[in-house]
């Protein structure tokens, strides 16, 4: 699964990334929790280009009754998405990339949990794959989105037997064309990423708590 991850670059390095033209402010973090606000990138309809915007971590389906279903929602199976209510009409018409440095995993010991931190070897971006929606809720409309997960790659696995779905660059076009229906092809993507390009490192509890939202969380023990 993913519950806690990190997108400690500025604005201006995930539009050059990620080949984005309009800019929007948020500020590098290093500790993001479901229910807060994260930045997404989607297919804009008419230009067909890269925008970036910011969506509530967790999806609220356009058909729930309330939105705290969305604290349950953080994440998605790819093996069930394109079944399960909740995710199905948002995996054939509203996917994004979600944007990242790395993400946090915690190992089940004896008398306690162990943390970890994920992230690519060449310390670039990268970016999971996700859903997002739009619900209306009285005068109020929210954008929520989820992150997509699969099993763990060989890096992973001994921590834990989930991770979030990772996109190879060349499939981001793919992932986010809203007028691409092709379930078959898309379901090919969502493969756990090769383990040989990724860095697992433990560090301190210092992150167990998400009110610490610095580049301490990073730390290697």
């Amino acid at each position: 699964m993913c519950g806690r991850f990190a997108l400690g670059i500025p604005p201006y390095s995930i539009i050059e990334f990620f080949n984005i033209e309009d800019l929007i402010e948020y500020e590098p973090r290093f500790n993001i929790a479901p229910t807060q606000s994260v930045p997404a990138i989607v297919q804009d309809k008419e230009s067909h280009k890269r925008v970036l915007k910011m969506f509530h971590w967790g999806l609220i389906p356009y058909w729930a009754k309330d939105m705290k279903i969305g604290s349950r929602l953080i994440n998605a199976r790819s093996e069930t998405v394109t079944t399960k209510p909740s995710f199905r009409e948002a995996f054939k018409h509203r996917r994004c990339l979600i944007p990242t440095t790395g993400f946090y995993d915690w190992e089940k010991q004896s008398k306690r949990k162990q943390p970890y931190h994920i992230k690519m070897k060449d310390n670039e971006p990268f970016a999971f794959a996700g859903l997002w929606e739009s619900w209306e809720g009285g005068k109020s409309v929210i954008e929520s989105c989820t992150i997509l997960t699969t099993e763990a790659n060989k890096a992973i696995q001994s921590i834990h037997d989930r991770m979030p779905v990772i996109l190879k660059p060349e499939d981001y076009d793919m992932w986010i064309d809203s007028d691409n229906t092709d379930s078959e092809s898309l379901e090919q993507l969502l493969k756990p990423f090769l383990s040989d390009i990724s860095e697992v490192y433990p560090i301190s509890n210092y992150v167990n708590k998400p009110q610490h939202d610095n580049p301490q969380c990073i730390q290697p023990l």
